[in-house]
């Protein structure tokens, strides 16, 4: 069933009426060219979700009746926050589709020392807003009940400020081997229950810095490694949020 998203709730919503308008109205009447009567899902990004039956059209909007409201089922129970130092080119793309597939919270770009990817305040702007459509997209197609944030890009210090403030923060280093992911999170297993987050930083193709794997430690950030291979930098997110998304029971 097609699943959309409205921003804000007290605006859309009306005496068990919801209005869709822009490009979504567009997409459901014209793309989806779905009719009166037809059936649709509409989350407003807090986790509630609203069946829904279409009621009428207009030149720029679609009307909706809600037939049922009820809490989100596909939405994890942690919130995991992907710092990924820039990749280049399009890496970034894959990251953000697929991790928004697995179940991600959110998205921080991060400029470190070894990246080669340095983009201006403009495009990097221009990156940012390709980005948070890759999400909503992701989001749409898999059935989530948020669109992840893609954030500004930030410095590595910003970087390492914001994920000390998770509850469990983890910097997925190729020099770590003697302390894996699994091992990291089994450990803390016991702070992450309902609404607990877990920070995963991803460093660029050539690596983090052992500077930069050292301030992170000095914050409290926990270095882990990610096996005996060495996995790309679009693919360390994506295999660190499924390990997150199954040690804490989110694969059920």
């Amino acid at each position: 069933m097609p699943r959309f998203f409205i921003d804000d709730p007290s605006k859309c919503i009306r005496d068990d009426v919801i209005t869709i308008g822009g490009e979504d109205a567009r997409h459901i009447s014209r793309s989806l060219r779905m009719k009166v009567g037809e059936t649709l899902e509409v989350s407003d990004f807090s986790g509630i979700l609203y069946s829904c039956s279409i009621t009428g059209f207009t030149e720029d909007e679609v009307t909706l009746g809600i037939l049922e409201k009820k809490l989100c089922d596909s939405e994890p129970n942690v919130r995991v926050r992907v710092f990924q130092a820039l990749p280049k080119g399009d890496k970034l793309d894959t990251v953000i589709q697929k991790c928004t597939e697995l179940g991600a919270f959110d998205f921080t770009p991060v400029l470190t020392s070894r990246c080669i990817s340095r983009p201006d305040d403009k495009s990097a702007k221009k990156k940012c807003d390709r980005w948070q459509k890759i999400s909503q997209e992701a989001a749409k197609q898999c059935g989530r009940g948020i669109i992840p944030k893609v954030n500004d890009v930030c410095s590595f210090t910003e970087a390492v400020r914001e994920m000390s403030e998770c509850t469990l923060s983890v910097m997925c280093y190729e020099c770590e081997d003697g302390y894996s992911i699994k091992k990291c999170i089994e450990d803390n297993i016991t702070k992450l229950g309902d609404g607990a987050s877990v920070g995963i930083f991803i460093g660029p193709e050539g690596g983090i810095a052992p500077e930069e794997a050292q301030k992170a430690k000095d914050a409290g950030i926990i270095t882990a490694g990610l096996g005996k291979r060495i996995l790309r930098t679009e693919t360390a997110p994506i295999f660190a949020v499924s390990a997150v998304m199954l040690l804490t029971g989110n694969c059920e």
